[in-house]
């Protein structure tokens, strides 16, 4: 197979982490990154990797599961304590629990080996257009402050559009920033990027495959096939949700399960 690389000053990106044991797929990883235009130090083992990964502020980190001293699923846990980096877990196996876990760790992506390096370099150019959420609460009251007339919908739009409100929930696209009623919610790019396409559907119901399409960005068209983990992982990620915004699911007041299909927003509710 011939790939096309695109060249990219190193270093442009940023730092890239890889932290994996079997040499042979850490120097492939370490060559991808390479060319897609990361500074790349790398890791054989998963005290190492969070050395590294603390020692060089990496804004990437490619993670395999299976390290032979504590496995990535810790590494992750140590790595979230000093770091909101972008992490891609990798691993040998096809488990969904393995997929459930690193998931609600705080991973952005999973992939199973042997991966395609275009697949890999696709998937860190989405999570890469796609910045983290940040920002204060002063930040994101005052762009709710700044917020224009309700719609017919009951969703609140400012007049750039770009704070979409529901029910004490206020979103900013620009800033990328949430808060529930004054305070902030530290979400992850895919939290968000769920929340968002649910608010601005003002009630319509979004499949899971549509919300798969959400997370993996471009990477997945239309004629894209959809996996059963895919859409577990948008399951996760909604669950996720719920519990950041201590969602009662007897009495939603945001996120709706439609049986069988995917999700909608709850209806407005009077303050």
């Amino acid at each position: 197979m011939v790939f096309t690389w695109i060249e990219v000053a190193v270093g442009d990106l940023g730092v890239a982490v890889v932290i994996e044991d079997d040499v042979d797929v850490r120097n492939l990883l370490d060559a991808v990154l390479q060319q897609a235009g990361f500074e790349v130090h790398s890791a054989g083992t998963g005290r190492d990797g969070v050395d590294v990964a603390r020692q060089r502020q990496a804004n990437v980190i490619t993670l395999d599961v299976g390290l032979p001293d504590i496995d990535g699923f810790e590494v992750l846990r140590r790595i979230r304590q000093f770091s909101d980096a972008y992490v891609v877990m990798l691993t040998g196996r096809n488990d969904e629990l393995d997929t459930i876990t690193a998931l609600q760790g705080g991973a952005d992506d999973y992939i199973v080996k042997p991966f395609r390096p275009r697949e890999l370099r696709a998937r860190i150019s989405a999570m890469l257009r796609r910045p983290r959420v940040a920002g204060s609460a002063d930040e994101a009251a005052g762009s709710a402050a700044d917020s224009g007339p309700v719609g017919a919908s009951g969703t609140l739009r400012s007049r750039r559009s770009t704070v979409l409100q529901h029910n004490g929930l206020a979103l900013d696209t620009e800033t990328r920033t949430v808060a529930l009623r004054g305070t902030p919610l530290g979400l992850t790019r895919s939290e968000f990027d769920l929340l968002h396409e649910l608010l601005r559907g003002t009630g319509a119901v979004r499949t899971r495959a549509d919300l798969v399409r959400v997370v993996r960005g471009e990477y997945y068209g239309e004629d894209t096939y959809i996996s059963e983990a895919d859409e577990r992982a948008v399951e996760v990620h909604i669950g996720n949700l719920r519990r950041k915004l201590r969602e009662d699911p007897q009495d939603p007041r945001w996120l709706v399960t439609v049986r069988g299909v995917g999700y909608r927003l709850a209806p407005k509710r009077p303050e």
